[in-house]
């Protein structure tokens, strides 16, 4: 049995985490309600007590904080702001404030308060510090107007806690090389050739291997995103030193070569900066080491590898297929890089995880729920499934 904190906030979704409450309880779970002063104007506190078999606290409590998992269901825009900027004006933001485990959130608002810049700057900041989300997912909203925004369901969330809570133990004391971000390949002192890789797919999973448990080390190529304190990060900004460093590790239990490492780099860059003139400026290049298939053919028993293809629609997947093969790589993410709403610069992929068994689709989703799913395969592959 676990210990399970349930937040709920201010919102008509509120009705919906009756029904988580009932789910948790059902699955064996010690469940503590605490209801936002906000929730409560939708939904009675007397409800979830019943549902819990449990009042709700009226203080705060050491017993609270440590919990096995605090659940916030439905996380409105007003609270997502709280939470984010460290206020704790109520039971349930002083809760969040002071809890030290794992953390998931439903978000649940307007499609339009959603998709504001400051909502969306928020819920990176929660993702950035390891809180999970879960949702908002498309569909008619209160309102009558239709856009994302709905909470996730309370089956598709009791899913989800129990994965937290239970999950596979395969990757606990394991070392985790993780590479994310894009390198940048000079051409003088001044400018480079690089991409459009922030690394936040990468970081993504390496803060779910940590949560797991694993001994992770990121190796960073230019990140475009905060890295959570508690990873081992090494600074990785060209081909050749991420080549070096991941080579340096290439015994490690588990590689995930997620950043997107330049395939040629500068054959001679300049020592000082080219002065800007009428002539034009022809520049040879020359390919670089490929990593990927380096760390296939040094592989050892037991070891999962992990690689990442970056490519466009079907004929990009069918290419997928066989560079995992070529590369004798145990799982090869492919995600499509020709659509503006996923990959680069996004917050969201939908990625295809291919294995020498099948594969598996990942539908639309935050980065971080789509490490969740790369990290369940991972375990997976480690366990022998």
């Amino acid at each position: 049995m676990a210990s399970v904190l349930l937040g709920v906030t201010g919102g008509i979704a509120a009705y919906k985490a009756c029904e988580l409450a009932r789910l948790l309880v059902r699955a064996g779970h010690e469940v503590t309600p605490v209801l936002s002063p906000g929730a409560e104007r939708f939904v009675a506190a007397q409800t979830f007590e019943a549902l819990a078999r449990r009042p709700q606290p009226r203080d705060l409590y050491p017993h609270l904080v440590a919990a096995d998992l605090l659940v916030i269901a439905p996380l409105s825009a007003n609270t997502l702001a709280k939470l984010a900027h460290g206020l704790a004006d109520n039971l349930l933001t002083q809760l969040a404030l002071a809890y030290r485990g794992p953390a998931l959130v439903a978000p649940a608002m307007n499609a339009r308060m959603w998709e504001h810049p400051a909502t969306r700057a928020n819920a990176a900041v929660l993702r950035e510090r390891g809180v999970e989300l879960i949702g908002p997912e498309e569909g008619e909203l209160a309102e009558g107007e239709w856009g994302a925004g709905r909470m996730s369901e309370p089956a598709a969330i009791a899913v989800r806690c129990a994965a937290l809570l239970g999950g596979s133990a395969a990757l606990r004391g394991r070392s985790v090389v993780v590479t994310a971000g894009g390198t940048r390949e000079p051409l003088d002192t001044v400018r480079y050739l690089g991409n459009r890789s922030s690394g936040r797919m990468g970081v993504a999973v390496a803060v779910e291997a940590r949560r797991r448990g694993a001994d992770v080390t990121l190796l960073a190529a230019n990140l475009g995103v905060a890295v959570p304190a508690g990873l081992d990060v090494v600074a990785t900004p060209t081909a050749a030193e991420l080549e070096r460093e991941a080579l340096a590790r290439a015994s490690a239990d588990v590689i995930v070569m997620a950043a997107a490492v330049a395939d040629y780099r500068p054959a001679r860059p300049l020592a000082a900066k080219r002065k800007k003139d009428a002539s034009a400026w022809a520049v040879e290049l020359e390919p670089t080491v490929d990593i990927l298939a380096e760390l296939g053919r040094r592989r050892r028993d037991g070891q999962v590898l992990v690689g990442f293809a970056a490519d466009e629609g079907e004929a990009g997947l069918a290419s997928a297929r066989e560079k995992r093969r070529r590369k004798r790589v145990d799982l090869l993410v492919f995600n499509d890089v020709s659509r503006p709403d996923i990959g680069f610069d996004a917050e969201d992929n939908e990625v295809t995880l291919i294995r020498p068994d099948g594969e598996l689709r990942i539908a639309k989703a935050s980065k971080s729920l789509c490490a969740v799913a790369i990290l369940d395969q991972i375990e997976a592959l480690l366990e022998g499934g």
